[in-house]
């Protein structure tokens, strides 16, 4: 064993100090900013430099290029190379729960050819469940598949019962409690019957393994370490998931940072982090707070910003870059000053020297970029917006993903039904049919047994020949079958989408990505976990010969930076979002999203909002509304701050210190007015 550890010089003190912690659970907590990748990186090398088997270990985080990074990294800093490095067990949650049911399928009570649905899939499944119990018929009221997925899925991750969840979130469906009842228990009857699992199964059937002291003790025992990344993002069920695995061996290290919990709509629940050294007793706590990213008065301002909050790991973020320019607060007359303000600003710092793709404008809500994106196509300045479908979600590459499903399970109803919708004479009627002939014999060669309508035997020879080429296809190499899916499929594509060579071209992208695997069971994981082009690449580089400004969501740009930062619509209503505002749980978690907005930036950090925005209200009227500066812009956030007003002559002398309107004063204005 090399004991030459001189690359934890690198390291600062308190990440040093997390880096090499001996037994026992470790709580990091990390400022935004302050290197927790590094440090969770060179944990995993300082562990096996220390004779920790690498598939001993276990690393899990939110996407499967964090895994990637921390890996590689851990390479990078120590000499075992990436031979030892590549060993451990890294991965999201969802990816290690598909890996360990691989392994543990029989005592899941699962098949071993299971396929796993992705959220859309699911939504469809639960629609066709809900078509046969004739639930909402005659109800136009009933919730929709949407709704329903996500009333279930609340209920499984955050471990809660139906009522309170329908009270708190979806209250308009608390008359349907009881159909939704038997709609949940037979969702879940019909996907144990065709071996399909959703997302949020693959971590309830994990879990449900760990309860059993045998099966804890055999999963858990694999892995001397357990590491955790984002740990303020996991769910009731991850976390017990997480409890499960160290029950018999209380080596876990999570790393996370409260401030940035911003993810409750995901069941995400801010107390497994706060309750984390109750939970795992004689926790040691450490806290990052030398921040690499931001200028001091950035930091300066956003933590007066975060110190509002009523429970919190108290942490005060530093830089040792400690000139630059104070944030600005900028109040603007309405929506197109704010957006004449937000692109000359850009373009300034654009002659200054920093690249669009440096650049970002971050916003609550998708449709707050509305009037900007008009005024930026003006301007002829290009943009990337983010927050919106992913890659998996488009039709096309959906279609292609479910032939192969339906080889590695002839039992998945869904996939099924869209690979039957490609040949023309074939209703539901009849795909049900065919669904059910296939599934009893569990073989997708079936098909040729199976007597189609008239109006189908076009395809329907060509359809069963290629089900007989994939089943027949080499195992280890599914580049090839998506290119005989591709030789099917292309054509019929054509017919059913718009865009066709665009399409061909992500399709192309996809047998370009099979080329990497030896299975085809493992191409289908990693594109139903853990797709291509989702919202966590939003910090991909532009080509060298373009450049582009990136627009997004708070919520997508968490974990990226930019020298140049402008956080638009700060304003109550928008900042916090007045659909956020019922109890001070929602507050708090809204005031968490501005944190995270205003540290994305390194250099240069803009907070705008206008006095009066457009908003439609309804089909029938559409209205201006008069906005009050957000709460979260305290008088002391304020104080570190430079104070700027944009387009608002003629009403500066209607604002009062706060940033809103002086109605007491308006109204002894309006009333002197009478007899002055």
């Amino acid at each position: 064993m090399n004991n030459n550890l001189e690359w934890l010089d690198d390291l600062n003190a308190q990440q040093r100090q997390a880096v090499v912690h001996g037994e026992g659970p470790l709580l990091v907590v990390a400022g935004a900013g302050s290197g927790k990748t590094k440090t969770l990186a060179y944990r995993v090398a300082y562990l096996i430099s220390r004779g920790v088997p690498p598939e001993r270990i276990l690393l899990m985080t939110f996407t499967r290029r964090a895994a990637e990074e921390m890996i590689k990294r851990a390479a990078a800093a120590s000499d075992r190379g990436a031979h030892m490095t590549s060993r451990v067990w890294g991965g999201t949650f969802h990816s290690m729960a598909n890996r360990i049911l691989r392994m543990y399928n029989q005592q899941a009570g699962l098949p071993s050819d299971f396929t796993v649905m992705d959220e859309a899939d699911a939504g469809d499944l639960m629609n066709v469940v809900r078509h046969e119990l004739n639930l909402g018929k005659n109800d136009k009221r009933f919730p929709r598949k949407g709704t329903c997925l996500g009333i279930y899925s609340r209920c499984v991750n955050g471990c809660e019962m139906m009522e309170p969840v329908l009270t708190r979130h979806y209250p308009w469906c608390l008359e349907y409690k009881e159909a939704l009842k038997t709609l949940f228990t037979n969702y879940v009857i019909r996907k144990q019957q065709r071996g399909v699992l959703d997302y949020d199964d693959l971590l309830l059937y994990w879990l449900q393994l760990l309860n059993n002291e045998a099966m804890a003790r055999e999963i858990g025992g694999r892995f001397d370490h357990v590491l955790v990344d984002e740990y303020q993002d996991t769910n009731t069920v991850q976390a017990g998931i997480l409890r499960g695995l160290r029950r018999f061996n209380t080596n876990i290290t999570v790393v996370g940072d409260d401030a940035q919990s911003i993810y409750s709509f995901r069941a995400a629940n801010v107390r497994n982090i706060l309750d984390f050294p109750q939970q795992f007793t004689g926790a040691t706590v450490i806290t990052l707070e030398q921040n690499y990213r931001s200028v001091e008065p950035i930091l300066e301002t956003t933590n007066r910003l975060i110190s509002q909050s009523r429970e919190r790991f108290t942490k005060d973020l530093w830089s040792a870059r400690r000139e630059g320019q104070r944030p600005k607060i900028v109040t603007c007359k309405d929506e197109a000053a704010q957006d004449r303000f937000v692109v000359e600003r850009i373009l300034e710092h654009y002659e200054e020297g920093i690249p669009l793709h440096k650049q970002a404008v971050l916003f609550r809500a998708g449709h707050l970029s509305d009037s900007l994106e008009i005024e930026l196509t003006r301007r002829n300045i290009s943009y990337h917006k983010y927050g919106g479908l992913r890659f998996l979600e488009a039709a096309h590459v959906k279609d292609l993903i479910s032939f192969l499903r339906v080889v590695e399970n002839p039992s998945d109803e869904i996939a099924w039904f869209r690979v039957l919708q490609m040949i023309d004479g074939i209703g539901p009627a009849t795909a049900g049919k065919i669904i059910a002939h296939v599934a009893k014999a569990h073989d997708p060669r079936a098909l040729k047994t199976f007597k189609p309508p008239a109006a189908a035997k076009e395809g329907w020879a060509d359809l069963g020949q290629l089900m007989d080429d994939l089943v027949t296809a080499e195992e280890g190499n599914p580049a090839a079958q998506v290119q005989r899916i591709r030789s099917f499929y292309d054509d019929r594509m054509a017919l059913r989408y718009e865009n066709a060579q665009a399409r061909r071209r992500d399709l192309e992208h996809i047998e370009q990505v099979a080329a990497r695997y030896k299975s085809r069971r493992q191409l289908l994981t990693d594109l139903t976990l853990d797709p291509p082009n989702s919202t966590s690449d939003i910090a991909a580089n532009p080509l060298k010969d373009e450049d582009w400004l990136v627009l997004s969501t708070i919520h997508s740009a968490k974990g990226c930076e930019w020298d140049v930062v402008y956080v638009i619509h700060a304003s109550d209503g928008c900042l916090p979002s007045d659909m956020a505002t019922d109890n001070d749980r929602e507050i708090e978690e809204e005031l968490r999203l501005a944190y995270v907005a205003m540290t994305r930036a390194r250099n240069f950090l803009y907070v705008t909002w206008p006095l009066r925005y457009y908003q439609k209200w309804g089909s029938y009227t559409d209205k201006h509304v008069y906005s009050q500066m957000s709460r979260f812009l305290s008088d002391e956030v304020r104080a570190s701050c430079e104070m700027v007003s944009c387009g608002t002559s003629g009403y500066a002398d209607e604002m009062d210190q706060r940033g809103g309107y002086d109605i007491v004063e308006q109204v002894r204005r309006q009333i002197s007015s009478q007899w002055d």
